[in-house]
């Protein structure tokens, strides 16, 4: 990915008016562990060997260093989880939409979020279902398999919640019925639009009007939305792992790249209608356009908790762990988590007398490596 941006990307911003966050990621993927951003020479203290070692930039679209993060958040999601089942829910918008994402992202990811967090707590808060307030965590992706525009969100959610008389677990193995979710998933999206827009909270597109707008919304209404309730899980460890992985690090990872030179870049992915693995090719610089648009804003979070998940709710959690009478769940292995100084392989010792390294000399950013060392 690296060399696709400084292949690409400068010819492909000087034809537009890109935001700030946008050049910020660019600049972070392609300075990331060279010497722009400075680094530390660590060798033997008997002078045998000598290594450099540059900096990460961090930036949560780069694929190069986003694992310690994801580790991280996995760490803590972990131990935030309740030890019972789950379900994974995905609610995806229909693509008639996106002339609105397009002119008001942000907006539309509030919205998005606030309808799925009202169906889930409303229908199982309803007697009829569960009549429980359950864990709810939700994760933003907004591109598809081909890197195309796909917002959609994948929810973690607890087979069971916290009622009036305790833990409730729910019935027959099933969470909710599909198209119910669908039907008032569908309305408190439209009706949050239409709400938006009266209150000029909402930004149209160029050369759009409100009656434009009504008439989307009203052909919407009389179709059939995306949602997908998947299997119960025993617990949710695993959907954890696969939130993870689009956590951070882009839209794409580095293993999918086959092929780049300064016309096409060439890429793997799978067909989600056939279940085979295929390549696409694109023009270098719709390539970089496409990954762009998915750099999220500063300061935006693309992860949510809801109920039983929510900040504040610890007391409430470690109520239902006291209550809920299942098989225990293996604990989760120790997190991977490495230190801004840790070495990794070969290099944590000198493998000439064996002795630990040591850091010799450090270097910030913009600066080249001491004595013309390089790694």
């Amino acid at each position: 990915m690296q060399e696709v941006f400084r292949r690409g990307f400068a010819s492909y911003a000087r034809a537009r008016r890109l935001p700030r966050h946008v050049h910020e990621a660019a600049r972070a993927l392609q300075q990331c562990r060279t010497a722009a951003l400075g680094g530390h020479v660590s060798g033997c203290p008997e002078g045998h060997v000598r290594y450099v070692h540059y900096n990460s930039c961090r930036h949560r679209s780069c694929p190069q260093c986003a694992w310690v993060r994801v580790e991280r958040w996995l760490e803590a999601r972990r131990a935030q989880l309740l030890p019972c089942a789950h379900f994974h829910v995905v609610f995806t918008t229909p693509h008639e939409l996106e002339p609105l994402w397009a002119s008001d992202r942000q907006r539309m990811i509030d919205l998005l979020f606030r309808a799925v967090r009202d169906t889930l707590l409303e229908l199982l808060g309803d007697a009829r279902y569960l009549g429980a307030r359950p864990g709810v965590l939700a994760t933003l992706h907004t591109w598809g398999r081909t890197l195309s525009f796909h917002p959609h969100i994948h929810c973690l959610v607890t087979g069971g919640g916290l009622g009036e008389d305790g833990w409730r677990s729910v019935r027959n193995g099933y969470l909710l019925p599909v198209r119910v979710v669908r039907a008032l998933f569908r309305g408190k999206l439209l009706a949050a639009l239409r709400a938006a827009v009266a209150e000029g909270t909402l930004r149209l597109p160029a050369a759009r009007s409100r009656p434009w707008l009504e008439n989307l919304l009203r052909r919407l209404e009389r179709r059939p939305w995306n949602v997908r309730i998947q299997e119960r899980y025993a617990h949710g460890q695993g959907v954890l792992i696969y939130l993870g992985r689009y956590l951070r690090g882009g839209p794409i990872g580095n293993h999918r790249l086959a092929f780049v030179d300064d016309e096409r870049v060439v890429f793997r992915y799978t067909d989600h209608r056939d279940r085979r693995a295929k390549s696409m090719a694109l023009p270098l610089e719709q390539f970089v356009q496409r990954v762009t648009w998915h750099v999220p804003e500063p300061r935006r979070h693309v992860v949510r908790y809801f109920g039983l998940y929510a900040r504040g709710e610890a007391t409430a959690r470690e109520a239902c762990r006291r209550e809920i009478d299942e098989d225990p769940i293996p604990a989760a292995p120790p997190a991977r988590v490495a230190t801004p100084t840790s070495l990794r392989g070969p290099e944590l010792q000198c493998s000439v007398c064996g002795r630990p390294l040591v850091v010799l000399d450090v270097w910030r950013r913009g600066r080249e490596p001491p004595n013309g060392l390089r790694r």
